[in-house]
């Protein structure tokens, strides 16, 4: 898969994931309590939110009263609040930012820009997806603890609700979104004939080049193949010295 693939790819997984962060924002169905009495037409959904606690009626009628007072929540929903807004915004930025540094838009000029600019994008929606994971994970806990606590009345228990589920979902497409964006760098040394990289350096020709004049020595006399190697003046032997007396 080549870079404009990866990228195509990131920015779709990307944008499904913040779609999903966006309505684990919206729906108000992050613990649901069911209630049901002797009579079934006593029966009562209650799904709470970040927004906004509903009750849905067993005989179809559903009535939404908005949380105006922050205090009222618990503190994971509280956390989970600016958590989501927070993610929200980095994943948003990022996705925009990978329009700026595609390889398939004019926004950058060099190559290698465009890949530092696709690499900060995926970072940004990499910490969307922890941002997102942080909240969903902490209500899960705190849910599941309630639902075990012996002291906790059994019209009281609340269940991990939808929007719990989606949350994981996102956080988990964002974070493969993310990691395709961060990986779809081109090489960090210039390839020859790789997209975006110019062609080789030619060198022009100057035409041919001028030689010198080489000093030689002088030429002594030419060898021929006649001559000797037996000297032309015999070596006379040794002319004998006659013994002396040294003191």
């Amino acid at each position: 898969m080549g870079r404009i693939g990866k990228e195509v790819a990131g920015q779709v997984i990307s944008f499904i994931g913040l779609v999903g962060v966006s309505v684990t924002c919206g729906v108000p169905m992050w613990r649901v309590t069911s209630f049901i009495g002797a009579n079934i037409v006593t029966g009562q959904i209650i799904w709470d939110g970040l927004w906004m606690n509903c009750v849905m009626q067993s005989t179809g009628q559903m009535q939404c009263r908005l949380n105006e007072s922050v205090l009222r929540l618990t503190p994971d929903l509280q956390s989970a609040r600016a958590l989501v807004i927070i993610s929200l915004v980095f994943g948003f930025v990022g996705f925009i930012i990978t329009f700026i540094g595609a390889k398939c838009t004019g926004c950058l000029k060099k190559d290698s820009s465009k890949a530092k600019v696709v690499i900060i994008a995926g970072c940004l929606i990499i910490v969307a997806a922890v941002l997102i994971l942080i909240p969903v994970c902490w209500s899960a806990a705190v849910t599941i603890t309630d639902f075990t606590n012996p002291l906790t009345i059994e019209t009281q228990r609340r269940e991990i609700g939808a929007s719990i589920y989606i949350g994981w979902a996102s956080a988990a497409l964002l974070l493969i979104g993310g990691i395709i964006l961060t990986t779809s760098c081109p090489p960090q040394r210039p390839v020859y004939g790789y997209p975006g990289y110019p062609p080789a350096p030619g060198y022009p020709y100057t035409g041919p080049a001028t030689y010198a004049p080489v000093y030689a020595p002088p030429s002594s006399q030419p060898y021929t193949a006649t001559g000797t190697y037996v000297p032309s003046k015999p070596y006379a032997a040794p002319t004998t010295y006659s013994a002396r007396q040294y003191l």
